[in-house]
C-alpha cells in the first residue's frame, strides 16, 4: 500500500483550508496523482465548500482532510458527515487535526478524546489514532494565526476511520413470519365473546337519543357576507412588475440596483480558483478554464453560471 494508504486506480479526496500554504498542497496533490496513476481521479476541495460540490455518494476510496503540512483545519460534525457520505462502502478517511490536551474551553478546538467520538458519531467504523505530534514553532504562530488560540497544550493528531461495508441507511428484508398458527381442526380458533363485544349492530345504535350538531348554528352574520370581487382580484403585473430607475433618477433607485448587480457577480470561495482544474472544487464556476494570474477578472458567460 503506498503512502497515506494510496493504491493505483483509486479515487481520491484532497480536502484543504485557508491556512493550507499553497505550495504544500501543490505537493500533495501532485504526490497523490503519481500514486493513483490515472487522471480525473483526484479531486481537490476547500472544507467550507464540500457540500455544495454535491458529489454523489459512494464516490471516493480515500479522502484525505488536513494531511496538508501546515494545515490547521477544523473538522465540524457536517463535514464528518459529508465526507462519511461520499466515501465508498468500505473506504478509508485520514484526517490530521489539532487538538488540545486539556479539559478543552475553547468550542472551536476539540479534546483528544472527543476526536475520536466525533468520527464515530459520523458514521464511521474502526476508528483508531495513528500518531501524536507537537507543534514546531512555526506551527504554533501559524495556530495562533488561523485559530485564535494562545494555549501552549496543543498536539497533532493523526487520525483515521473506515466507512462500513454497507451504504448508511441501506435496508434488507426479514423472512419473518406473524400469522397465527392454525388450531387442530386447521381453522383459527375464534372466541365467541371476543367477537361478539367487537360485532356492532345497527339495531345497539338509538340515533334519536344522540344529540347532533347543526352545523349552520356554528356560522355568523359576517360569514354568511358575500365578498367583495376586488378582494378576490389577484395584484395586476404592475403592481408585481420589476423595480425599474428612471432615465434621470435622483431617489437612489439607481444607486442601489448598481449595488444588488456589483453583489450578485460571482466570487471565489476558496481563492485557489486561478490555480487550474486541480484546485478547482467540483461547483467552481471556473472549472475547465486555464489557469490564471491572482486577481485578475475573469468573465463568465451567463451559461457557464448557470451550468455550475
Amino acid at each position: 500500500m503506498g503512502e497515506y494508504g494510496v493504491t493505483p486506480g483509486q479515487h481520491v479526496a484532497i480536502i484543504w483550508d485557508s491556512s493550507s500554504p499553497v505550495e504544500a498542497l501543490k505537493d500533495l496533490v501532485d504526490k497523490i496523482q503519481a500514486l493513483v496513476g490515472t487522471e480525473n481521479r483526484v479531486s481537490v476541495e476547500n472544507i467550507n465548500q464540500l457540500s455544495q460540490s454535491a458529489h454523489r455518494e459512494s464516490s471516493f476510496d480515500v479522502v484525505l482532510s488536513g494531511v496538508v503540512p501546515g494545515s490547521a483545519a477544523q473538522h465540524s460534525a457536517e463535514v464528518l458527515a459529508e465526507v462519511a457520505r461520499i466515501l465508498k462502502p468500505g473506504g478509508r478517511l485520514l484526517l490530521k487535526e489539532l487538538v488540545v490536551t486539556g479539559s478543552g474551553n475553547n468550542s472551536r478546538i476539540k479534546t483528544a478524546a472527543k476526536l475520536p467520538t466525533a468520527l464515530t458519531l459520523s458514521g464511521l467504523v474502526e476508528v483508531k489514532e495513528l500518531q501524536k505530534e507537537e507543534l514546531t514553532p512555526e506551527e504554533a504562530q501559524s495556530v495562533r494565526q488561523h485559530l485564535g488560540y494562545q494555549g501552549n497544550d496543543l498536539l497533532l493528531v493523526q487520525i483515521e476511520g473506515r466507512k462500513p461495508h454497507f451504504e448508511v441507511g441501506s435496508s434488507s428484508q426479514l423472512k419473518l413470519s406473524f400469522a397465527k398458527k392454525p388450531g387442530p381442526s386447521g381453522k383459527p380458533s375464534v372466541d365467541a365473546a371476543t367477537a361478539k363485544l367487537w360485532t356492532l349492530s345497527a339495531n345497539d345504535m338509538n340515533d334519536e337519543e344522540m344529540d347532533l350538531l347543526d352545523s349552520d348554528e356554528l356560522l355568523d352574520s359576517e360569514d354568511l357576507k358575500k365578498p367583495d370581487p376586488s378582494s378576490l382580484r389577484a395584484p395586476s403585473c404592475k403592481e408585481m412588475g420589476k423595480k425599474k430607475a428612471c432615465k434621470n433618477c435622483t431617489c437612489g433607485l439607481a444607486e442601489e440596483l448598481e449595488q444588488e448587480k456589483k453583489n450578485s457577480q460571482p466570487k471565489s470561495a476558496c481563492g485557489n480558483c486561478y490555480l487550474g482544474d486541480a484546485f478547482r472544487c467540483a461547483s467552481c464556476p471556473y472549472l475547465g478554464m486555464p489557469a490564471f494570474k491572482p486577481g485578475e477578472k475573469i468573465l463568465l458567460k451567463e451559461n457557464q453560471l448557470h451550468d455550475a
